[in-house]
């Protein structure tokens, strides 16, 4: 199937094995399976909480690196719905909270997609991101909030003096 036993372990949430394989000198723990998906993404999107700490406790993991589909460790802790995940990945160093996916959404645009006031609080706490930035079709995070009536989110984006809500749709 392709993985790598680093790929294994943290896919399933094996503490113990991925502890072991991290004590290892030789091992690449950005190395991604036959689809691109690496150990950390792979932790992330099955909400390995543990297993993501072991992972970001190491200096050279790329938190940013994504998939074939785009999709990066963040992203699909978002999508997924695990916070705790997407709170450690927004506390590593290097982490782009703006980096689209393949089909273009942003990580505050899927927070609001889906509806998660944890996920766009804990997103737009962060200076460095951009609540105007456009994803998928071209709409910004307020966009979206209005066109699927989102009320608290709403409310949330527009408490932010660098929210323009004259931008519109593409």
């Amino acid at each position: 199937m392709g993985k790598t036993p680093l790929g294994w372990a943290a896919k399933y949430g094996h503490e113990g094995v991925v502890e072991l394989l991290l004590g290892r000198d030789d091992i690449d723990l950005n190395k991604p399976d036959e689809d691109g998906l690496t150990p950390l993404l792979l932790a992330a999107c099955n909400g390995h909480e543990e297993v993501v700490r072991l992972l970001l406790a190491h200096d050279d993991i790329d938190p940013n690196k994504s998939d074939e589909d785009g999709s990066t460790p963040l992203l699909a802790a978002i999508i997924v719905g695990h916070e705790a995940v997407v709170e450690m990945l927004l506390r590593q160093d290097g982490t782009d909270p703006n980096k689209p996916g393949g089909d273009g959404e942003t990580p505050l645009g899927w927070g609001v997609w889906n509806g998660n006031k944890a996920v766009v609080k804990m997103l737009l706490r962060r200076d460095d991101i951009n609540p105007n930035k456009p994803g998928m079709n071209g709409r910004t995070p307020l966009s979206l909030a209005a066109w699927h009536g989102k009320v608290g989110i709403l409310e949330m984006l527009l408490e932010r003096d660098d929210v323009n809500p004259n931008i519109r749709s593409k």
